[in-house]
């Protein structure tokens, strides 16, 4: 087979690893390793829990108070706000009813409001984030329970220093429940501390459940097929993702659990033990929300005694710069998938040159640059064959054209002559080949890099996480995505594509070299709804790769 065709085939069979990769390599869930039962089936309670146990002295609780008399009474929901967020917390349920970013907008239009993580209508639809229950329900009334909070003010600021929220709340059993939270001004972690004291003259004997839920409709499903969204956890020392499509026939997974949320392509919403523990993941999908909660065994609790769980709640970016500041397991949620191992060193790189150069378009182009330099002597190994395989063209023609009504000769004749002159044409896709690992790996990071979003480059290119688009167009386009407008970008790496196919010799076949020239307008229509900063890099890449062909052949003629 000569080695335009191989060309050609290698370049079809990369644009279907990309889709296919999509479809069979997104995050699947993993395969637990221990029971699925309810926690307190499958966790006893462990000395290191009976330490958490300590005496108290119980409030009396009237014999005859009704049941659901506490969840009557009105409830005030406490605004605080922090250097990097405002969040509301509701006494009802003690749960986060919104939370806003400061730091970052929903959209990249000028005067695009604060990100709102946590959306009131969300909070409406599952009562809040970050709810707490039993598992068994031993705590009566606790699903629905209105906290009363120590804070003097429904409208809180805080500057610097940290600040604690205490909920407390006691059922007619006489069983309180304390939920203290504690905000720091310097950090997006929320330490949270839950306090359960037996004032009932029963053991109890339960676990704590924590509820994290998230949308999940049409179009975030849509989404999560080049970036996942949806239940994610942190589960025996493994990134697990959970579809919410398999929910259905799997809700329960067990084993040991760093942290667990719900995640979209650039934000996190988690809730992490203090330290890894065994603990259980049960979720729940209806009405197009999703809810995982992360259940933990409590040890049994006799009466007059009380037990203490922490955990550390987050609602932020899954920006691996800002999570790698806490010594926790935080920075494993930021994951690229089955290239993770390629694309984080990529990453990395990415943030240390735009730490000295602060624009990502300029990070990215000379990231292409150094990608490049690795991969140069690969680069000038293949051009190096494409000049042999020249030479050997007007040979190619005449074989093709005294055999043409011989295919097998034409192709035994043909092979006989790469012997001869000691071409190898498969050599001529050999950088190719290699450096798909690192396109799928470039495609996945700057696709989920929070650091892109909304993150300008140059002239019409404010977004490099977005198509590019120049001008603003009111109707549709095309294979194009809205919105609708002039994809320059897009059009000159198409551009670049064609002159380097130009560049490169043909086989002289020319049935083979018109498909070849279509492979320019296939890869531009294909990129056209990509990012802007991947196809930055494959222009760039393009233009390199161009001088290095030139180069290489000016020397060798």
């Amino acid at each position: 087979m000569d080695e335009q065709k191989r060309l050609f085939l290698a370049v079809v069979l990369s644009v279907a690893v990309l889709f296919g990769y999509q479809f069979f390599f997104a995050p699947a869930p993993q395969p637990d390793n221990q029971n699925q039962d309810a926690p307190s089936q499958t966790m006893d309670s462990s000395e290191s829990d009976s330490a958490k146990i300590s005496d108290f002295t119980p409030k009396t609780v009237p014999a005859t108070a009704p049941a659901a008399q506490a969840d009557l009474r009105e409830f005030r929901t406490i605004t605080l706000s922090t250097p990097y967020y405002t969040i509301d917390v509701s006494e009802h349920k003690a749960a986060v009813t919104s939370l806003t970013l400061k730091d970052y907008r929903e959209t990249n239009d000028e005067g695009s409001p604060a990100k709102q993580l946590v959306t009131k209508e969300l909070a409406d639809l599952t009562g809040g984030i970050f709810s707490i229950n039993t598992a068994q329900g031993s705590i009566r009334g606790l699903a629905d329970a209105v906290f009363s909070s120590d804070a003097g003010s429904t409208d809180l600021s805080l500057n610097q220093g940290e600040k604690n929220i205490t909920f407390s709340w006691t059922n007619p059993d006489g069983i309180t429940v304390k939920k203290v939270l504690t905000f720091r001004a310097d950090s997006y972690l929320i330490h949270c501390d839950i306090i359960i004291q037996n004032g009932s003259g029963m053991p109890l004997k339960d676990a704590i459940s924590i509820g994290v839920p998230g949308y999940f409709n049409e179009d975030v499903k849509k989404r999560s097929r080049f970036a996942y969204e949806g239940p994610v956890a942190y589960l025996d020392n493994d990134f697990t993702t959970i579809k919410p499509e398999d929910i259905e026939d799997k809700d329960t997974y067990s084993g040991v659990v760093g942290w667990a949320g719900y995640t979209t392509r650039y934000f996190l919403t988690a809730v992490m033990p203090d330290t890894p523990e065994a603990a259980t993941l049960k979720l729940s999908f209806a009405n197009d929300v999703v809810t995982n909660r992360l259940v933990t065994q409590m040890p049994i609790l006799d009466p007059e005694k009380q037990n203490q769980q922490s955990f550390t709640l987050y609602m932020g970016p899954k920006s691996h710069k800002i999570l790698s500041r806490y010594d926790n397991l935080l920075k494993k949620s930021v994951n690229f998938g089955f290239f993770d191992i390629l694309a984080k060193p990529l990453l990395i790189v990415m943030n240390y040159i735009h730490g000295m150069l602060p624009n990502y378009g300029v990070a990215i182009i000379l990231l292409t640059i150094l990608i490049k330099l690795a991969f140069w002597p690969l680069g000038t190994k293949s051009y190096k064959s494409m000049h042999e395989m020249k030479k050997v063209q007007p040979l190619m023609m005449e074989i093709r054209e005294k055999y043409k009504d011989d295919k097998q000769r034409m192709n035994q004749e043909t092979m006989a002559l790469y012997k001869t002159y000691k071409v190898n044409p498969a050599s001529g896709c050999l950088p190719l080949l290699v450096q798909m690992p690192i396109f799928f790996a470039l495609y996945r990071m700057l696709y989920m890099a929070i650091e892109l979003r909304h993150a300008p480059f140059m002239g019409w290119i404010t977004d490099l996480s977005g198509p590019d688009r120049l001008f603003h167009f009111n109707f549709a386009i095309p294979f194009m995505d809205a919105p609708y407008g002039i994809p320059v970008l897009t059009l000159l790496m198409g551009a670049s594509f064609l002159l380097q196919q130009k560049m490169t010799p043909t086989t002289g076949d020319p049935m083979q070299a018109k498909m070849m020239m279509l492979m320019p307008i296939f890869m531009t229509v294909l990129f056209i709804n990509f990012p802007a900063g991947l196809v930055l890099y494959m222009f760039v890449n393009n233009i390199i790769s161009m001088g290095q062909q030139y180069y290489t052949q000016k020397i060798l003629a």
